[in-house]
Order: C-alpha cells, then structure tokens, then sequence
C-alpha cells in the first residue's frame, strides 16, 4: 500500500503571495520542477494538500490511517527523505529554527492538526538534512540557479538526451538534455558550468541566444532572436521572446516580443504586452523593497537586483513600464504611460494615472477566452476559486486604489 503524504500549507504561505492566492506552496515552480513535483519524483505515494479552505475544491486534502504531513514549503533532498520515512506516529521533524517540516500522524492527529500546540508539545527529531524552506517570494528566482541543476539529476538519472541538430552552436553538450519532440534549430546554447533542459515538444526559434542555466518545459517556445541569462525557467505551455536574466514563469504565460524581464517571478496566465520592460536595480543601488502582504508595508529584500513579481491572470499592455521590485496580484490589467506604483491588488485595472477595480464577471469573462485558447475550460470549480480571491482581495483594493 503506498504512504499517503499531505503537503500543509503553514501561516508563512501569506509572505508567498500573490503566487499563494491561487494554489498550494508545494504548487509553486522552482527550477524546472514544482515543490511537490521535486517530492513526486523521490518519493513514490499519493499526495493532497491541506490548505485554505477555499483552495481545497481544486487542491484535495486525502486522509488515510496513517499519513506522512510535509511542509509544502519544504524542498527535499536524499537525506531529508531518509528522515522523514524513519518519523514514528506523533513524531515531527524541525529544522534548526525550529520550523515544522513533517509529521507522522494518523487519522485524528490530521483532523487535529496544530501546528503550534505539535511544536510545543509533540516528539520532536532535528533535521541534519540542510533543508530550505521557501519563506520569501524573491528566493524563487534566487534559488533558481541551484535548483535547475538538482532537478536536473532527477528528471535525466538513466536517460538520454535526443540529439541537438548541427544547424546549432552548442558549447558543453553534456549539460544539455533534449526531451522527445523538442525542435532546436540555429540556436547558440552555452551550458558551460550550467544545466540547460528542453522540454517534451518544445521549441527554441532560430536565433535564440541561451546562457544556463535554463530550464524551458513542455511545449514551450522560445520566439526568434531570444536573449536568455541564467538561471531562468519557461514553465510548460508558455511563449518568451525578448531579453530574459534569472526569471520563472510558471506555465500558461506569454512575454513573445522584445522586451526586457529580470530577476522577475511570473505566475500563469500572464501576457506582457510588446516591449515591455521592468526595471532590477534601483538608480541608487540601494537595496531593494518590495510590498509584503501580511506585513501590509514594504519589507527589505537584501537584494541588489530584484524585478516584477506578477500575480496569475495579469496582463500588461504594450510598452509597459515596471519599477525595481514592483509586485501585482491576481487578475489585474496594466497599461498606459508612466511607471504605475510599486503595488498594485488583486483585481486593478489600469496604470500611472489611476487604478480602478476590474469587475469579478469581467475577470472570468477574459479567464474563460484565455482558457478556450488552450483548448481548456475555466470551469465553475476555477470561477469559486476565483471570486473568492476577489472577496478576500476586496479591502486591500479600498485601501490602495
């Protein structure tokens, strides 16, 4: 019978948004793979999730007898699974900071599930396995790099690669892996001292200059001409052209024409509008602020460079501008001239000048259009989802419009 494991979502999923609003953590991608699917591939069991109440229609929570709880923040390693397979009913696992990664817990202790009572009064083993734990949206991009190459190793481990065409200029092949499918022609692609993997049926146009590491998924097209700096991703079923430095876009999104994107993190279902550009370092080079949601204010980021990060289901329209460490929420619609601030809700539509709530049917209106593009359907399980983030979302927009 195969362990069950439930990914838990705990209270520092708010500091994650705007990319929490519409999924689980574990569902966030980093390096080629999501958390969960890191986990998916090491550790053979079902899996669900446990977390806000309104994400579990589309996100299942799944209890057995017995269940393995994992942060869903938590990035697995081959000594980290070792520890959490030897945890014993009632026993949780912490790190050094005394953060929650996992607990064995039957049935009840699911129901019953405290975080903060099981740190205080549980059996408790430290973890030796130098985990990280996603706590701050920027680490996304920050982690890229380190990421892209472990998730290497585990989705090419006993594989190989299909062969480049020779129309290609290609510098260290051997860190390349080309999935079935994938159409890669007049292409320099430099994978020196870096992983470069290409998606199942994806496709890198003529032209397309490649620093790794780079990681573009299923599907995928990098558009002619491209210019891409490591370490960034293309999620699967996406389109990037332009100028692109250490980025993830989730899947399901477009930035196809000229444009820069840099240390940015960008959710699905996104389109960025023709020369389009964000800003990822301050003229001062200070460091930078970015907007914290459960802080409501601006927290320091410690970094230097740090770019756009835009919530799933944003638009921009052409020749948007984006300041250094700008953050968007959910279903917004940007556009107009100017720099619009710093931090836009959930549900805004418009720019520089002024910002004013974009209707809840309208929003479904444009998701359902998106979706139909893909042959997919933005049923009522994804409208639920969508109007309660609205509701959620509703005060902050008073607030700050």
């Amino acid at each position: 019978m195969l362990m069950n494991i439930i990914f838990f979502d705990d209270k520092n999923r708010q500091f994650l948004r705007p990319f929490t609003f519409i999924r689980p953590v574990s569902e966030i991608r980093c390096g080629i793979l999501t958390i969960a699917d890191k986990w998916r591939k090491q550790l053979i069991a079902n899996y669900s999730f446990l977390t806000e109440t309104y994400l579990q229609e589309k996100f299942p929570l799944v209890v057995s007898d017995n269940n393995l709880m994992i942060n869903s923040a938590l990035i697995p390693n081959s000594l980290l699974i070792e520890e959490v397979n030897s945890l014993k009913e009632g026993e949780i696992l912490i790190d050094r900071n005394n953060i929650l990664l996992a607990y064995s817990a039957t049935k009840i202790m699911v129901q019953n599930f405290n975080e903060e009572q099981l740190l205080y009064s549980a059996t408790r083993k430290v973890s030796n396995a130098n985990s990280f734990v996603l706590k701050n949206i920027w680490e996304i991009f920050v982690w890229n790099e380190r990421e892209i190459k472990s998730d290497f190793e585990l989705v090419t481990k006993g594989r190989k690669s299909q062969k480049l065409s020779d129309t290609n200029r290609v510098f260290c092949e051997e860190n390349i892996f080309v999935e079935e499918g994938a159409i890669v022609e007049c292409a320099i692609i430099n994978a020196k001292n870096a992983k470069v993997y290409i998606g199942k049926d994806a496709e890198i146009m003529e032209g397309s200059i490649i620093r790794g590491s780079f990681s573009i998924g299923e599907q995928s097209v990098l558009k002619m001409g491209a210019k891409i700096y490591g370490a960034t991703t293309i999620g699967p079923y996406s389109k990037v052209g332009g100028e692109v430095n250490n980025s993830v876009f989730f899947a399901y999104s477009n930035k196809a024409h000229d444009g820069f994107i840099g240390n940015s993190v960008i959710g699905e279902w996104c389109n960025i509008g023709a020369d389009s550009n964000n800003s990822n370092l301050k003229n001062n080079y200070a460091s930078v602020k970015i907007w914290s949601y459960p802080m409501k204010s601006f927290i320091d980021t410690g970094l230097q460079f740090c770019g756009l990060f835009l919530g799933d289901h944003t638009k921009c329209g052409i020749n948007t501008m984006f300041n250094t460490g700008t953050v968007i929420g959910v279903s917004s619609n940007i556009y107009g001239s100017g720099f619009p601030r710093n931090f836009v809700p959930s549900f805004s539509w418009g720019g520089a000048l002024k910002f004013v709530d974009f209707q809840l049917e309208k929003a479904i209106e444009v998701a359902e259009k998106v979706y139909a593009r893909r042959d997919m359907q933005f049923n009522e399980v994804e409208q639920r989802l969508m109007k309660a983030i609205f509701e959620m979302t509703e005060k902050i927009r008073i607030e700050n419009n």
